[in-house]
């Protein structure tokens, strides 16, 4: 099988000069005018509104079909003291949209609960149980975030026992909306929201906003919230463009100058001692919220991010982190056995896809190891386990690919399924695990350009490392928050050799000190993690090409740049393609 690792290159399209110098001016240099008309920035005004995010530029929450008939609702249990229930997924999404929106009605009263269902006995989004919970506790209304865009059976359910109950989802709707008080879900057709890719939570933000701006709060009496939106943003890999950008640039400021009790907490046992970005918080906060419902329970992670102290923090803290910990370990555990099943099946080795399936499989962290594979195997992937007699899984696709739509195809064998274009959850009989997988992988081959069989990146600019310097870096910062729709800018360079010292570090990372071969000019510190598997074509001597981002280190008070690697290729290679040619990709 042909290793579907080897990455194609696509140099992006040279921006328009007319487009480009129509956004130079002296805050604005070419290089990042170039930049922002790749990203689709060619006014004036929109390159003001990017680089200089205020929150007056967030719309109206009004704007959200169902969004007066919500916030209306909430008043009114609010003024007749009636028990409200904030309810949540077990994810990072839903965690931090129900701190979000609890901590913020426990302004007004105290009539107020939380609830999170466990991953095991209940699965995702609003179940009978919860419901039944709410019965017990005398609810009145029912704040579901993250979820119930599809509980159309839930919400009836809710209804006959005198419960209401206000859906704030962003995932993609069924036919038929459940019969809520209110349904906010910018993806809903009929709902004129502008922006359409809020996270779960960031739909939460949006109805304490409307809540705030109907009742004279200010809006920046909110931005003590806004480090949740920025983390479940990060987390939950939707774009960082339009309103998501204001939030995330907001509540990054927050999570680095002043982080509520349980992010900082967690900050300290990842032992981070630099500001975080998008990235920072995908790999250190998120991990660790996400790893209390996969090992344990996701309320954990909701008491953590309410922590009123740093002792109660730390002391949920060291429980979360432990949780992470044991999830790390299953998650290596697992990963070894389904790449070994890989091996060993047939019918997965030479499909398009992978869809795997054992019921021992921890459920907790099946979407983790369904991306690990996709690292090694590159195609839609999906894994299953064994729960509570059903045959349940998580889906991750490979870029330009809408696993979402190909697992709908097969829904005939699904028992229920959502999720994103990207990532999915779905439930099935044990005994139609067979037959979706050659369904799965038909549709695949049906849908699938063979070009995207082929992990792709695109390269914003071929540049020579005199290119590189403290002006550009200052650019790149200023271009920040980072994320999908707007990733960091990814340099080419050909032509560089390592000066003498390049070295395995950690596990398979490969370190350098780079020059462009023939030239006196400068050299720069590089990292390649997972890289060492070039270690001898480095060490050769021979010119290589390296496709990299440029990154400020900070080392005993001394700034320095060095370049991340993410990929590099022979010099003999012809390492740039302009169009999809498997043949070509096939031989690099």
């Amino acid at each position: 099988m042909r290793d579907l690792r080897a990455k194609r290159w696509r140099l992006k399209p040279t921006p328009e000069p007319t487009l480009v110098n129509g956004l130079v001016n002296e805050r604005c240099s070419e290089v990042a005018a170039a930049f922002l008309v790749q990203r689709g920035i060619c006014e004036p005004v929109s390159a003001s509104v990017f680089f200089r995010p205020t929150l007056e530029q967030l719309h109206d929450p009004f704007l959200m079909a169902d969004m007066l008939a919500a916030v209306e609702r909430v008043e009114r249990a609010l003024g007749e003291n009636e028990r409200i229930m904030v309810y949540g997924d077990y994810d990072v999404d839903g965690t931090t949209a129900v701190a979000l929106v609890y901590s913020f009605l426990q302004r007004f009263t105290g009539n107020l609960i939380f609830y999170i269902p466990d991953r095991y006995s209940e699965g995702y989004g609003i179940s009978f149980q919860g419901i039944d919970h709410a019965v017990n506790e005398k609810v009145g209304l029912i704040i579901a975030l993250d979820c119930g865009i599809k509980s159309i059976d839930k919400v009836a359910y809710a209804s006959e026992r005198g419960i209401d109950m206000i859906i704030c989802d962003h995932h993609r709707p069924g036919d038929e909306l459940p019969a809520a008080v209110a349904i906010l879900d910018p993806k809903r057709d009929d709902c004129p929201y502008p922006y359409k890719e809020l996270s779960g939570c960031g739909i939460g933000f949006k109805l304490v906003q409307g809540i705030a701006q109907r009742n004279g709060i200010a809006l920046s009496e909110l931005e003590p919230l806004l480090d949740l939106v920025a983390v479940s943003t990060a987390c939950d890999i939707v774009p960082v463009t339009g309103e998501n950008r204001v939030l995330t640039h907001f509540g990054l400021k927050r999570v680095n100058l002043e982080p509520r009790a349980g992010i900082r907490a967690m900050m300290q046992m990842a032992n981070v001692k630099k500001k975080l970005g998008v990235s920072e918080l995908v790999f250190t906060i998120g991990p660790r919220i996400n790893a209390a419902g996969r090992i344990e329970h996701g309320r954990q992670a909701v008491e953590l991010l309410l922590a009123k102290d740093m002792a109660q923090a730390e002391h949920i803290g060291v429980r979360v982190d432990g949780n992470n910990t044991a999830r790390q370990e299953l998650d290596k555990d697992i990963t070894r056995s389904a790449l070994d099943q890989i091996q060993q099946d047939t019918f997965v080795r030479d499909a398009w896809s992978t869809v795997l399936f054992n019921g021992s499989w921890h459920k907790g962290v099946i979407g983790i190891v369904a991306s690990r594979l996709i690292e090694q195997h590159y195609r839609p992937t999906i894994v299953l386990t064994e729960s509570q007699g059903k045959a349940v899984g998580s889906a991750r696709s490979v870029k330009g690919f809408d696993v979402y739509e190909a697992i709908n195809a097969c829904s005939d064998l699904l028992e229920q399924f959502g999720g994103h274009m990207y990532a999915a959850g779905l439930t099935m009989p044990l005994e139609n695990v067979k037959a979706f997988r050659v369904r799965f992988d038909e549709v695949v081959r049906r849908t699938l350009d063979p070009a995207l069989r082929i992990p792709e990146e695109e390269v914003d600019a071929e540049v020579r490392f005199t290119d590189l310097n403290d002006s550009l870096a200052r650019i790149l910062h200023h271009m920040a928050p980072y994320g999908p729709g707007n990733m960091k800018p990814l340099f080419l360079t050909r032509g560089v050799v390592d000066t003498g010292g390049a070295r395995i570090v950690g596990e398979d990372h490969l370190k350098m000190t780079l020059r462009m071969a023939g030239t006196s000019g400068p050299t720069f510190d590089a990292i390649g993690f997972r890289l060492g598997g070039h270690f001898e074509r480095v060490k050769s001597g021979e010119p290589f090409s390296v496709l990299y981002t440029l990154e400020e280190n900070e080392w005993n008070g001394r700034r320095t740049l060095q370049l991340n690697i993410k990929d590099l290729k022979s010099e003999v290679k012809n390492v740039l393609v302009n169009e999809p040619d498997l043949q070509a990709i096939a031989s690099i």
